[in-house]
């Protein structure tokens, strides 16, 4: 079901009007519904770093990212499969990285990297729906649209189960909607819970210094005449006594509900304005559309939203548009995988990932601050030209039997290696690891019983999560 999405780029002619079509966290009373908890108490999760997590914030890596390039590297294998980079030792001894990461390479003492996820999934819509929501798409391997029974996606569970009643949102989602390449991709909306659900979806958070300009105070609306339009909602919805029955009604009210809400808290709109950060800041993080949604991430972070997604790149392919935009290059790397790895995405990558573990653990927040950094699948452990692709130069195929992601904060080891591929880079050969693992322990790091049920709109139990909370990232 769509959602509504706000894109930064269109907002400065946007009326207040449209504000209250903000999309937002449907309160579980307005429609009946039960937490989570009061659907199926089967155990209580006390599973290392259960409720240690204020915020999550996932960096999504949309188009796969090269383990063999970045975090897994193989130097002794032959050149066919390690490729054209060499490797750099770490902060953490015996970790290696791609040497064109070197300021990440500086804050792996910060890091758990996983290197051996592992599922079946080989094609970008259906692996990017299984990572967001931790289910396999119904047709797997393959590039489906967006349907109103999908699954929901991770940010949709946590506003069902568990809605902020203090954050702006409950979650966001930035440098969104993803889309693969075009087309919006499955599996980052509500899906089968219905649009009250999406995440607020904001755009390029880089073009104003303010992500959602119409929050800021308008001399043409007073509070005094912002008050009165929410007295007269609230009159006309008194007279509506079908309102409980009536679930697109309840929606919008909760819409309307919440975009008052942010109309009126200082803080709220507050957390969305870059202004407000140093230029020496913004500039650590990168004067571009990756590193300014990371800084909006720390950002909203601070004001407690819960549950943050960055979309590295809007598109898994963005470069067959415009090549030479650094901006639009996803991580799908078939060919001149080394030229647009080397030139584009990892100089950006490296700054504002590192700036974002190092920002939150300055200020004192990676304690309470799970980061996660993922992407739908890895590359292939062999480097060869695909004439169905643009590029005159070889790169890699998607590969989904092993590949790696990155943990930090809310008690996650520092310094640490988790798992492990074979000596080509092509499977695991410890244990393995699936994204409904990663859902999992984005739950219970936020203090939320992944085995838990609840109901969707029909009264079917649906369990939070199939996977197993890694109990792994923070012990032994």
């Amino acid at each position: 079901m769509p959602g509504f999405h706000w894109t930064s780029g269109s907002t400065n002619g946007r009326s207040r009007r449209q504000v209250l079509g903000l999309g937002c966290s449907l309160l579980p009373t307005f429609l009946g519904l039960h937490s989570a908890a009061a659907e199926e108490v089967t155990h209580t999760a006390q599973a290392p770093g259960f409720g240690r997590a204020k915020s999550v914030i996932v960096v999504f890596a949309s188009g796969g990212q090269s383990q063999l390039d970045m975090w897994d590297p193989k130097p002794d294998a032959p050149v066919q499969i390690r490729g054209a980079f060499d490797s750099i030792p770490t902060a953490v001894p015996g970790l290696r990285v791609c040497e064109h990461m070197p300021q990440i390479a500086r804050i792996t003492d910060r890091l758990t990297v996983v290197r051996s996820m592992s599922h079946e999934d080989l094609d970008h819509g259906s692996a990017f729906y299984l990572a967001m929501t931790g289910r396999y798409h119904r047709r797997k391997s393959g590039n489906p649209p967006p349907a109103p029974d999908d699954q929901p996606c991770y940010s949709s569970v946590l506003q069902r189960v568990r809605p902020s009643v203090t954050a702006p949102q409950t979650a966001v989602h930035l440098n969104g909607p993803a889309v693969v390449p075009e087309l919006p991709a499955p599996g980052q909306s509500g899906g089968l819970l219905g649009g009250g659900f999406d995440p607020l979806t904001l755009g390029d958070v880089s073009r104003d210094f303010n992500a959602i300009p119409s929050l800021l105070p308008q001399p043409d609306l007073p509070q005094l005449r912002l008050d009165a339009r929410r007295n007269l909602l609230q009159q006309i919805e008194s007279s509506m006594p079908l309102l409980q029955e009536h679930r697109l009604l309840l929606e919008k009210h909760a819409m309307y509900r919440q975009a008052f809400e942010m109309l009126a808290n200082p803080r709220a709109r507050g957390a969305f304005d870059l202004s407000a950060e140093p230029d020496t800041v913004r500039e650590r993080y990168g004067y571009n559309q990756s590193g300014q949604a990371c800084l909006l991430a720390r950002r909203l972070a601070e004001a407690e939203v819960p549950l943050i997604t960055v979309f590295w790149s809007p598109s898994n392919r963005g470069q067959d548009r415009e090549p030479q935009n650094t901006d639009l290059w996803g991580w799908d790397t078939h060919n001149d995988i080394f030229d647009g790895l080397r030139d584009h995405l990892l100089p950006r990558f490296d700054q504002g990932f590192s700036a974002l573990i190092e920002d939150l653990d300055q200020r004192g927040m990676l304690e309470s601050t799970l980061v996660v950094c993922m992407g739908e699948f890895g590359r292939a452990p062999i480097v060869a030209l695909e004439p169905r692709f643009a590029g005159a130069l070889p790169g890699r195929k998607h590969w989904s039997s092993v590949y790696s992601i990155a943990f930090a904060g809310a008690g996650v080891r520092r310094g640490s290696i988790l798992g492990a591929s074979d000596d080509r880079g092509a499977w695991p050969t410890d244990q393995a690891w699936g994204p409904w693992d990663v859902t999992a322990t984005i739950f219970s790091a936020l203090g939320i019983d992944p085995s838990q049920h609840y109901r969707d709109p029909v009264e079917r139990p649906i369990r939070i999560s199939d996977g197993n909370v890694m109990t792994a990232l923070y012990s032994g």
